[in-house]
């Protein structure tokens, strides 16, 4: 088997509703920092040329929640990698991290929206088991 010149490891398509409100309801909170951790370390093994933060997100959001502008700009800056990994992908970067800036104060709607913009990434691939060597954009 050829490995492409470009490549990294498929992300895991998950279900948008149950990563905003049902296991984070379920595990009382605890699954949303699971869940953030989990999508950049799967950026980050998505594409292997940039260079994206595993655990220092996840961190942020959990031991400087009370600043609440350190949260702010995590958020944000998911935004950001997430609309790079469309790129790699080599689908139109659809993501904003504007709007998902804007969706923390609604509801934490930013979690649903930055869920359903990962799995357009996934969509494209079609179904792969996570971990599968896809090719990414030049």
């Amino acid at each position: 088997m050829t490995v492409p010149a470009a490549s990294g490891l498929a992300m895991k398509t998950r279900n948008p509703f149950a990563v905003w409100i049902g296991l984070p309801l379920i595990t009382l909170g605890i699954y949303h920092f699971v869940w953030y951790y989990k999508i950049h370390r799967e950026m980050a093994e998505f594409d292997r040329r940039r260079n994206v933060p595993v655990a220092g997100p996840m961190l942020v959001i959990l031991l400087l929640g009370w600043t609440v502008i350190a949260p702010l700009v995590s958020y944000f800056n998911t935004g950001n990698r997430i609309k790079d990994a469309q790129r790699a992908a080599g689908i139109e970067p659809t993501c904003s991290p504007v709007i998902g800036l804007l969706l923390c104060f609604v509801f934490g709607l930013q979690t649903l929206y930055y869920q359903i913009q990962l799995d357009k990434i996934t969509a494209h691939y079609g179904p792969l088991e996570p971990g599968t060597v896809v090719a990414l954009a030049a």
